[in-house]
């Protein structure tokens, strides 16, 4: 019977010690670069390079130089679906999160509500035309639409010898015309890393 309990006694403790670890608090856009797959600091490196050349493609200086000498409005963007394509699981949610982000800081752009954002919004107006006080309810017919969608993939490619591997990330992002249905852009970022251990 002692050797039992002293041998339940040592399982307890040997259980305890390996469920024990530690954490720490950091920063938000502190680089935590743990097992090389894609991660948040990417998402963000990569959000803020399409942006900017989306910023700086020809299609944004044609659409704001006008030939009739009016002034252009402010672009209204839908942030559509982007296709994980890639060998490992990404939070595409948070990718597209990021892009709006960053299209709607740098002050050139409006950000339509897409998909489900979109169907919530419409809800939340339906109930109100029931349960709101008619000055307050919020109208239908009162949305503005999208001048273009932005869609897109994020691919990879993984090579792998030994203790050596490497993955390659493209995201590829287009700019369509919701009138023409016409690509007006298209850019593209890259990503490689080399994991060893």
């Amino acid at each position: 019977m002692k050797v039992f309990l002293i041998t339940a006694v040592f399982v307890l403790l040997a259980v305890t010690a390996c469920g024990s670890r530690e954490v720490t608090r950091t920063e938000t856009d502190t680089v935590t670069d743990l097992s090389g797959y894609w991660n948040d600091t990417d998402a963000r490196i990569v959000a803020d390079s399409i942006v900017d050349q989306c910023l700086h493609g020809r299609w944004f200086d044609v659409r704001t130089d006008r030939s009739d000498g009016r002034v252009a409005e402010v672009p209204v963007i839908v942030v559509g679906g982007v296709r994980n394509q890639s060998t490992e699981h990404i939070n595409v949610d948070v990718f597209m999160s990021e892009i709006e982000r960053s299209l709607l800081n740098s002050g050139e752009f409006l950000i339509a509500a897409g998909g489900a954002e979109r169907d919530e919004v419409r809800g939340e107006r339906r109930d109100q035309t029931i349960f709101a006080s008619p000055s307050t309810a919020a109208e239908f017919g009162r949305e503005v639409g999208a001048d273009y969608v932005m869609t897109g993939t994020v691919n990879s490619i993984e090579d792998q010898a030994d203790d050596t591997r490497a993955i390659f990330y493209q995201v590829n992002i287009e700019l369509i015309d919701v009138e023409t249905a016409l690509k007006v852009w298209m850019g593209s970022t890259e990503i490689k890393k080399v994991i060893e251990w």
